[in-house]
């Protein structure tokens, strides 16, 4: 029998568009909470009064930011970073918050780099007359994401996108992927979910009707794993492999004579 005709490839983000690797997570609230001190990050000649209040607020931070993750996982509760730094007790009001956030944002650029194979895939998909969405569990704004898509030279590919920072939900909560599948202009039966973990990426899309392509290259540590049965639609080991796995589909769902 014919596979639904498919409409749209829609990704995951980190570790997904973005290669996995490790990253030091209290040490972007360190530079975060330093700036808003007007602290030098490396120095450790600082008053001590002055050195442990910044770093106090900076565990705050980390602490706040680990809760909202892990409530996601246990609840699908979305969160944003305004509401981490308010739990943290951050005055957004304060001289210093915009300095701090930039200095936040420039410590996460070089974690940020959009895999090489994105455009020519991205690419490939729209020559096959494919739409492009992204989908992420994110604190990060909209405008921040888009800025990276556009610093990557990608953005112009991207038909729709949607962040758990603007909705009341993450994945794997159904919701996400139909909202997901709005912004690009299809029903879930019509797309296929692109991601590198079993519970938020083929669980998850897979409740709604969605097709789920794993990409099974990140470490992902044990607290963030969440036990679950899932089996992937098909498996992709690079991302240019999704190209070959569409062409599978795309053909079987072509009508016979």
């Amino acid at each position: 029998m014919a596979q639904h005709a498919l409409r749209a490839v829609i990704f995951d983000w980190g570790g997904t568009l973005t290669p996995w690797h490790e990253v030091d997570l209290p040490q972007q609230w360190r530079v975060f909470a330093r700036e808003v001190h007007g602290l030098p990050v490396e120095d450790t000649h600082m008053p001590p009064e002055e050195l442990a209040e910044a770093d106090s607020l900076a565990v705050r931070l980390h602490q706040a930011e680990e809760q909202a993750w892990s409530l996601g996982r246990q609840t699908h509760q979305s969160a944003s970073i305004s509401e981490i730094l308010a739990e943290a007790g951050v005055d957004a009001a304060h001289d210093r918050h915009h300095l701090a956030l930039a200095a936040y944002h420039r410590f996460w650029e070089p974690h940020t780099h959009t895999d090489p194979q994105v455009r020519p895939l991205w690419q490939g998909l729209h020559d096959r007359g494919l739409r492009v969405g992204v989908l992420s569990n994110t604190i990060w704004t909209r405008a921040y994401h888009r800025e990276v898509f556009q610093r990557d030279g990608v953005l112009d590919l991207l038909d729709g996108d949607v962040y758990s920072s603007e909705i009341h939900c993450v994945k794997p909560h159904p919701d996400a992927f139909r909202a997901a599948c709005a912004a690009v202009g299809v029903e879930p039966h019509e797309a296929v979910y692109v991601g590198d973990r079993l519970f938020e990426d083929v669980h998850g899309p897979q409740q709604v009707g969605m097709r789920a392509i794993w990409i099974p290259h990140s470490d992902i540590p044990s607290n963030q794993r969440v036990a679950v049965e899932a089996t992937p639609d098909a498996q992709a080991h690079e991302l240019i492999d999704i190209l070959d796995i569409v062409d599978g589909w795309l053909s079987e769902s072509e009508p016979t004579a």
